[in-house]
């Protein structure tokens, strides 16, 4: 017995089975939002496969090549889970079952596996040697699996190829068990063919990968995908047809060329027509160049700082011809500064203060992006603006996610701004909302400036107004301790979806 191998076996196995519950919480994540609550239900299910798969391994034999068996089964079902997920993404009904279904099975046979070479290798250890050794080299391959997973697999593979890799990681330590066990194994011949066969048939899979992608991506958006980038961040989706484009991040929808002037006229020229001063303008998000457009019509603007996480995302705003088309090379502007920082740690860092403040953030469907609403946040946002400032709030929809609306409001009060609330209706998202703040007691802005595709002095008066059914309603404040704001998010949205 080849004990060396073994342990990197052992080590593999345990890098595998981790990387594989790692992705589907991503995807999951990715499809049902709440970021926290899809990981933590999908590790609570694989640990609990685990430890039925650890407790089903006590009557079964020969434990060497069912050792070998588990591990194939598991690098199978393990790197296409990623593909079986991706393509299960536009049937949310069947969504959940796939998923379920899948963490369950990897969960069961990598638990399988480890008792049953245990039960091989204690013909050659003593159990307090081997428990030790085992377990060591178990917990090894999990801190490396999730460094691998998060800062080199995912955003250099995409999470189809990341799970078809370690696929073929595990499956030739399958492989090489057949060697490492010797005769425990029984004759190999057998397996070895099917390891063989395995490891041909993941690699096949890898090498098709990039067409799978597309099929995936075209089956998941209603028109042909132009543009498709997998950042350190999220997955960046293009797409063109009937007239219009469409940016998606994550799968959701970020703006459509159509109507898109709707909802940053209605974000950007109430904040800046009731500022005080316009030299000096902060964007935070907005790394589509869309907003900045918007500021860059009023010609007393000196400077514009934009603060967005993504670099990908500000790089196909300034290289990627369709967009920077629709943006008018905004971001390559000489007024216009970009930052590609966390907006929350960059207000910590400097003293530089802004006369109007945009701030264009996704909106909180995860716990990342619902610190941005939070009190701390906005404390954060108030020490940076100039006497007289103007701050606006993409707010989500006053009429789907009522209760969320008011929340941002409601926080932003708490944190010590007068408010204004008020939505438009933008076709492709439906009634939209936005929060126009300041720190003084101020009235709704009713000057623009000339030559707007959709605002008037008429039309902005009418935002301001809200219909019963998109009225005030009671709610908590959402603080950095308890993000109220995702839940309440998520809850109403998913009525929609």
């Amino acid at each position: 017995m080849h004990r060396t191998l073994v342990y990197v076996t052992v080590f593999l196995l345990a890098t595998c089975g981790l990387v594989y519950q790692l992705l589907a919480g991503a995807v999951a994540s990715y499809v049902l939002g709440d970021s926290i609550a899809q990981f933590s239900v999908v590790i609570g299910c694989y640990l609990s496969a685990m430890g039925v798969g650890a407790y089903a391994s006590r009557n079964l034999e020969p434990p060497g090549r069912l050792f070998v068996d588990a591990s194939l089964s598991a690098a199978v079902i393990g790197g296409c889970s990623s593909t079986l997920l991706l393509l299960t993404f536009p049937r949310s009904a069947f969504f959940r079952p796939v998923l379920y279904g899948v963490v369950i099975a990897t969960g069961m046979l990598v638990g399988l596996a480890l008792p049953l070479l245990l039960r091989v290798l204690r013909r050659q250890l003593a159990l307090r040697e081997l428990a030790a050794r085992a377990l060591a080299v178990d917990y090894a391959g999990a801190v490396v699996g999730s460094l691998v997973f998060s800062l080199l697999a995912v955003p250099r593979l995409g999470l189809a190829r990341t799970a078809l890799t370690f696929g073929i990681l595990q499956a030739l330590s399958a492989l090489a068990a057949t060697y490492a066990l010797g005769p425990a194994v029984g004759p190999p011949k057998w397996l070895r063919v099917r390891a063989v066969c395995t490891v041909i048939a993941l690699s096949a899979l890898l090498l098709l990968s990039p067409r799978m992608a597309s099929v995936i991506e075209d089956g998941m958006y209603p028109d042909p995908v132009i543009y498709a980038h997998k950042s350190l961040y999220q997955r960046v989706v293009v797409t063109s047809g009937r007239g219009s484009l469409q940016l998606f991040l994550d799968g959701n929808l970020q703006f459509a060329s159509t109507d898109e002037h709707r909802y940053h006229e209605a974000l950007v020229h109430p904040a800046l027509v009731h500022a005080r001063s316009r030299r000096n303008v902060l964007v935070l998000g907005g790394g589509d160049g869309l907003a900045v457009r918007e500021i860059l019509r009023h010609r007393d603007v000196q400077h514009v700082t934009l603060v967005d996480l993504d670099p990908a995302m500000t790089q196909l705003a300034r290289t990627f011809e369709p967009v920077r088309r629709m943006n008018g090379g905004s971001l390559s502007n000489p007024r216009v500064r970009v930052i590609n920082d966390d907006a929350m740690v960059w207000l910590t860092q400097g003293t530089e203060r802004y006369d109007s403040v945009i701030v264009d953030f996704p909106d909180p469907n995860n716990f990342s992006l619902g610190k941005l609403y939070t009190t701390r946040f906005y404390h954060l946002l108030r020490a940076r603006l100039s006497p007289g400032a103007t701050v606006v709030v993409q707010s989500t929809s006053p009429m789907q996610a009522r209760h969320s609306y008011w929340c941002v409001a409601r926080t932003l009060e708490a944190s010590g701004f007068i408010i204004r609330p008020y939505h438009t209706a933008v076709p492709s998202f439906g009634e939209w909302g936005y929060v126009l703040a300041r720190v003084e007691p101020f009235d709704a802005p009713s000057e623009l400036p000339q030559n707007l595709r959709f605002l008037t002095r008429e039309v902005l008066a009418t935002l301001f107004v809200f219909s019963p059914d998109m009225a005030r309603v009671p709610g908590e404040i959402n603080r950095l301790n308890n993000q109220v704001l995702v839940q309440l998010y998520d809850r109403e949205w998913r009525r929609y979806f």
